[in-house]
């Protein structure tokens, strides 16, 4: 019954332009604000940990804004999910620093591509198929059906989705060594055995050890990127960044110590736009009291 709620709410956003879809998300995000639920404690704890030296109000204007976006997140999925090529290109007002990919993928040792949960990141994983072959990691969800569209509309403009499981990791460097792109979303807890504990805003979150391996490893070029929403249902802006420094020779405390500023500085460029509700910092080193 969830899975066909939300096969059908899906189909039903495509139906509407973006700026209809962000209108209703919009709204939504209101409720969300208004009507208690799970989402909002985590999210003003994660921005008072992460932005100590904002005022109050500034931190509840990013809290706000953070709603507002997560409803329309939940309204363009439509657009995203099913749009065809020619639609979805429209969407895509402005991209700046592609130089960034052209150089990257010249240097013939492909590019892991990291977009934090920021603005629309399926927008990222769709524009980067549209352009180059690149191989995603991907964490199904629960629902089966869900699976399915999901999986079907990430792939169908070329993009290869694999599990995060051995074979998954192994698709990963193969795509690497091919010259490929190579999407990675960073700021996801890992399993305590599969990452490190390395500063985020000033706070230690675990942080995942794959991303610097694969790095160091194969010498790709780390490429970090999130497609801004623009207001009014405009469309996204594709913003790409260089890494800050290289991960030769860093241990990998001080490699994800360095990943994690890199996606500070991107979070920075649209603070109201990152997903704060989830728990970053469940996780805590021994000792450490729980945040949540």
């Amino acid at each position: 019954m969830q899975a066909a709620l939300v096969k059908l709410l899906v189909h039903f956003f495509a139906l509407l332009p973006l700026r209809f879809s962000h209108a209703i998300g919009t709204l939504l995000g209101y409720l969300g604000l208004i009507i208690p639920n799970s989402l909002q404690q985590p999210a003003r704890t994660n921005i008072d940990l992460c932005f100590p030296e904002l005022t109050a109000q500034q931190r509840l204007q990013i809290y706000r804004q953070c709603f507002v976006e997560l409803g329309r997140a939940a309204t363009e999925a439509g657009a995203l999910l099913l749009w065809n090529r020619e639609r979805l290109l429209r969407l895509v007002k402005q991209v700046s620093g592609n130089e960034l990919m052209e150089n990257a993928l010249a240097k013939g040792k492909g590019v892991i591509l990291v977009s934090p949960h920021l603005g629309a990141w399926e927008m990222v994983g769709l524009y980067a198929s549209l352009n180059y072959p690149i191989t995603s990691l991907y964490r199904p969800p629960r629902m089966e059906e869900v699976n399915l569209v999901l999986k079907q509309a990430r792939e169908r403009f070329g993009a290869t989705l694999v599990p995060t499981d051995a074979g998954g990791v192994r698709a990963l460097y193969k795509a690497l060594k091919n010259n490929q792109l190579l999407g990675i979303l960073p700021d996801q807890s890992p399993p305590e055995e599969f990452g490190v504990f390395a500063p985020f805003f000033g706070v230690n979150a675990i942080t995942m050890t794959l991303l610097p391996k694969l790095a160091t490893k194969t010498e790709a070029t780390i490429v970090y990127c999130f497609a801004e929403r623009l207001a009014k249902g405009a469309g996204y802006h594709i913003h790409y960044f260089p890494a800050s420094g290289s991960l030769k020779d860093k241990t990998l405390p001080e490699a994800a110590a360095l990943i994690n500023k890199d996606v500070e500085n991107c979070i920075r460029q649209s603070p109201g736009q990152y997903f704060w509700p989830y728990k970053r910092f469940k996780l805590r080193p021994e000792g450490e009291a729980p945040i949540y």
